[in-house]
């Protein structure tokens, strides 16, 4: 029978028993999601919450100091949802999430980005893989919902697809060690008391915690059909942003852990380079390396145009795909070349 306990600010109904190592130990969860002037998209976030199948978890939601706060939304779904919310001084998501998972009542901590949307199964699936093969920590893949703005579905695009990213990301089911990212993530209370949680780093943090997590000897997997709908951006510009600071962070990652780094991570700085040499061979009216180009983009194009059934995202896709290799391998390249400098 499931067990009933009480907390200064929530009834939290315990899930079923699952084995573990031949123990048995019952799971409680407990979703953390971080927010910084987002609060219409934490709205659409609790709203997929309360649709869930599966609703033995709590909510917390932990403002990172923000000038638009979410208190009014969050508070509009108490009640309706077992939510806590909290404000605390600006430190970035890493160090927020940590705050979060402090404050938690469960013993499974669920990590999201404030701009996913959950699909109504998403927790069933999750205690439904638990329940078949519990792991220590775990992360699924996210996709573009149908109502999502074309740019927004050519940004997942780029972010996701097999020719952009080789499924790094969790659609290829032949990665021997997935690392899970923080937008869709979830990790034991032990996890997180052993590795200490979230570093302080801006970017890069969800893998940088994974890393330890693998090193520490858990163990981790994909659910693929756990995945989430994830806005990211809105324009090109800070979609380019963000992925310069990705490529930055891994870097520093590759430093901390020297093994971490692989040929994919390679890729968008081979194609900076090389598109700058293609450039100049076309000065010299030698076209083949620029042609070669052309021909991916307009693989990628194809391609998302038949995943999206529409060429203007297509078209975009290819564009976004673009923005994304060369804004990671620029910031990865600036790193590498700002670290000789250093030394």
């Amino acid at each position: 029978m499931p067990e009933t306990k009480k907390t200064n600010f929530i009834i939290f109904v315990v899930s079923p028993l699952i084995m573990s190592n031949n123990k048995q130990s019952s799971l409680s969860f407990s979703m953390i999601i971080p927010v910084y002037n987002r609060p219409d998209e934490i709205r659409d976030l609790l709203s997929s919450l309360l649709r869930q199948s599966y609703t033995d978890f709590e909510v917390i939601v932990v403002e990172d100091g923000s000038s638009v706060l979410a208190e009014k939304v969050t508070r509009d779904f108490m009640g309706k949802l077992r939510v806590k919310y909290f404000y605390k001084e600006n430190s970035g998501p890493g160090l927020t999430r940590n705050y979060g998972m402090k404050k938690a009542s469960g013993n499974y901590f669920i990590i999201l980005d404030s701009d996913t949307v959950l699909p109504e199964n998403y927790m069933q699936t999750v205690v439904n893989r638990l329940q078949q093969n519990y792991v220590d920590a775990y992360g699924g893949p996210d996709a573009a919902a149908d109502d999502f703005t074309p740019v927004q579905k050519a940004i997942n695009y780029a972010m996701t697809s097999f020719f952009t990213t080789g499924g790094i990301r969790g659609k290829s089911r032949s990665l021997e060690k997935f690392h899970p990212r923080s937008f869709n993530m979830g990790l034991s209370k032990e996890v997180f008391h052993k590795t200490g949680g979230f570093s302080p780093m801006r970017y890069g943090e969800d893998i940088d915690l994974s890393i330890r997590i693998l090193k520490e000897g858990f163990k981790t997997a994909l659910f693929q059909e756990a995945f989430v709908y994830h806005k990211r951006r809105n324009n090109f510009l800070s979609f380019f942003r963000q992925v310069k600071h990705s490529g930055e962070a891994r870097v520093a990652l590759w430093k901390k852990y020297p093994d971490s780094l692989k040929p994919v991570h390679l890729f968008p700085s081979l194609f900076a380079i090389g598109l700058i040499f293609s450039l100049l061979m076309a000065v010299f009216k030698i076209y083949l390396p620029l042609f070669l180009y052309l021909l991916y983009f307009l693989i990628l194009f194809f391609h998302a145009s038949s995943q999206y059934k529409n060429f203007k995202t297509g078209f975009l896709s290819a564009v976004a795909s673009f923005v994304m290799l060369l804004g990671y391998g620029w910031g990865f390249l600036q790193a590498v070349f700002s670290k000789k400098l250093e030394n």
